[in-house]
Formats: C-alpha cells, sequence, structure tokens
C-alpha cells in the first residue's frame, strides 16, 4: 500500500518515468536529417552503431525513458553511438517518396557517421520500416561503408499479417485505389491517424489497461513504462504522400519484399544485393510484423555472409524497448555486434 500510494504521488508530482534523452550533440543536418552523436561520460570505443527509426514513429523509439533505452544501453556498453532523426513531416514534404529515405537521408548520415569515427564502416539498427529502408539503402549502395544490419520488427512478407489481411479483397475490389484520393489530398498520412492506427492495433490493452495499472499499482517500473509508452504515441509523425503511396502499392498491394526485390518506377532494387552480416528479430507477440512476416526476410539475402534470425518477447514496441528487451532483443544485437563489428 505504501508503494502504491507513493506511486500514486509521483504520477502526479510530474510522472514516474525518466524521460530524460540520453545526451547528445548535433553534427550535420539536412533535408528530413538531423544526425547525433551521442555522449558518454568515458570516450567510446569500436565501429560506430547508427540508430535508424522508422517513418510515422518518432526518433525516441530508441530512447523511450531511462532504464529501458537501448540508447543508452549501447552508450554505457561503450559503443560509438549516433541516431538519425527525419524530423516532422509537413505538407510540403508529400511527394518525397522512398528514393529520399535510401538514396539521400539514409546514405548521408552513413557516410557522416564513418568519417565522424575515422572512416570505420558504421553498423546499422533498426526498427519497422527503419529496418527495411536500411537493407534498401545497402541494396542500392555498394559504396556505403556500411558493416552490418540489425532489424528488429521489419515485416517484409505482407501477407503474413493478419491485421491488414481483410482489407485485401477490397483494396483489391476498387483497382487498389480504395486509399489513393485520401492520402493525396491530405498530402499523406497525418500524424494523427498515424497514431490512431498504432493505437488500434492494440485495442485489448488499451481496453484492459485501467484495470491493468490498478492491479499494478505499487509497481513503479510497470508504471513508468505505461507513461513512456504513452508519451511515445503522442509524438507520432506523418507519413509524406508518395512514400505512404508506394509502401501501399508496392508493400502492401503488390508485396514485393517478399520476392526478394521492388520496383521503384521502374528502378528494380533486389535485396541479395545486400553484401553485410544481417540479423533479423522478431517480436513474439507482434501482430504489426509478426513473425512470419519478418523471418520472410532470412530466405532473401543470397549475398549476405551471414544471417541470424533470433526471436525475442514482446509486441511491435515492446521488442525493441519493452522491460523484457533488456535481457533479450538487445543481448542478440550485443552478441551480434561483438561478432561483426
Amino acid at each position: 500500500m505504501a508503494a502504491a500510494a507513493a506511486n500514486v504521488v509521483g504520477k502526479f508530482r510530474g510522472g514516474l518515468a525518466d524521460l530524460r534523452p540520453v545526451p547528445r550533440t548535433l553534427i550535420d543536418q539536412g533535408p528530413n536529417r538531423s544526425l547525433y552523436r551521442l555522449v558518454s561520460d568515458e570516450e567510446p570505443d569500436g565501429p560506430p552503431v547508427l540508430l535508424v527509426p522508422p517513418l510515422a514513429a518518432p526518433a525516441l523509439c530508441f530512447d523511450l525513458r531511462r532504464g529501458c533505452s537501448l540508447a543508452e544501453h549501447l552508450v554505457a556498453g561503450g559503443r560509438r553511438t549516433y541516431l538519425v532523426d527525419y524530423g516532422n513531416v509537413a505538407f510540403s514534404d508529400r511527394r518525397l517518396g522512398i528514393e529520399h529515405w535510401i538514396d539521400e537521408v539514409l546514405p548521408r548520415a552513413i557516410r557522416k557517421v564513418s568519417e565522424d569515427s575515422g572512416g570505420q564502416p558504421v553498423h546499422l539498427v533498426a526498427w519497422c520500416l527503419g529496418g527495411l529502408f536500411s537493407l534498401l539503402t545497402a541494396a542500392s549502395g555498394d559504396e556505403l561503408p556500411i558493416g552490418s544490419i540489425a532489424t528488429v520488427a521489419s515485416p517484409v512478407d505482407f501477407t503474413a499479417i493478419p491485421l491488414i489481411a481483410p482489407f485485401r479483397p477490397l483494396v483489391e475490389a476498387t483497382g487498389g485505389h480504395l486509399l489513393t484520393p485520401f492520402y493525396r489530398v491530405l498530402g499523406g498520412a497525418p500524424s494523427y491517424v498515424v497514431g490512431r492506427v498504432f493505437w488500434a492495433t492494440g485495442i485489448n490493452k488499451e481496453i484492459t489497461k485501467p484495470l491493468a495499472i490498478l492491479r499494478n499499482l505499487d509497481d513503479r517500473d510497470y508504471l513508468a513504462q505505461i507513461e513512456a509508452v504513452d508519451h511515445f504515441m503522442d509524438n507520432m509523425i506523418a507519413y509524406p504522400g508518395r512514400t505512404f503511396g508506394q509502401i501501399y502499392h508496392r508493400f502492401f498491394r503488390a508485396n514485393d519484399l517478399a520476392e526478394g526485390s521492388v520496383d521503384l518506377n521502374g528502378r528494380i532494387i533486389s535485396l541479395a544485393r545486400i553484401k553485410v552480416p544481417v540479423l533479423v528479430i522478431a517480436g513474439e507477440n507482434d501482430t504489426i510484423a509478426p513473425r512470419r512476416a519478418v523471418e520472410r526476410l532470412t530466405g532473401l539475402l543470397d549475398g549476405a555472409p551471414s544471417v541470424r534470425f533470433e526471436t525475442a518477447p514482446g509486441g511491435h514496441l515492446g521488442v525493441l524497448t519493452g522491460r523484457r528487451a533488456r535481457g533479450t532483443t538487445w543481448h542478440h544485437i550485443d552478441n551480434f555486434l561483438d561478432e561483426v563489428a
């Protein structure tokens, strides 16, 4: 009872989650790109690690809160850690396509990180769509100084996602134009829509959240995690119109990536061209990127010298930065980096 009372008081006095970001220094900036070097008390050693977020979700996915921050974990482990942040997406960005992210934003960030770390190859750690963009970047840029890629919850087989299966007949019945008028008029998928869709994927948890809070009122760490996830949800970002359209038509409708390549206006990018080690991690309770949708990637990387597949507990966000990720997902990433770096 004393712990529960203290948590209630703490909640009303500013919150229980320590949301302070890991200290960082801006080292490069450009359109849709702010690149940070994360700062540690001691001089980091070894090759650099670049954290690559997806579109729509804020870059704080890697730095959710103190104690559940992959960024904090990597820095504390003595790794040279960098983070690319795309910033807010405006209506004026509606004409930006996938090419912008894989030809401009990520290549420039990768080259700058390599330069900043003395010319070393860069090891990418990416979540969700950030993993797909990292893979496409590596597949289309042989000259980039990439040392390895670790993807977390990055689906390539969209037919293996039960959540969207019911919409396929409707999409095909409309010739694929079900969403086209909306994202063209709106200039993309607005942040409030993205947030509602992400919220809806965990509707069962949302419905039972008040009861779960009452049951765990004495668990400060549990309550802090819920508070941090709510903060994350409140900071969703929009999708640019053209990028959203390409994801909708090429990834969802055509399911290009499940066959190992994607057609971007006649430009074929094949995942078989990736020549670096790859780690693929799937969440055991992920409804947005279930295991089968993620694991399909392991059969498409014919050119990679090694491909490792792991699973870890958690849903789409939880597998990256949930309380159990500390001893599972992060452990897999640490082992992988120790072997390839």
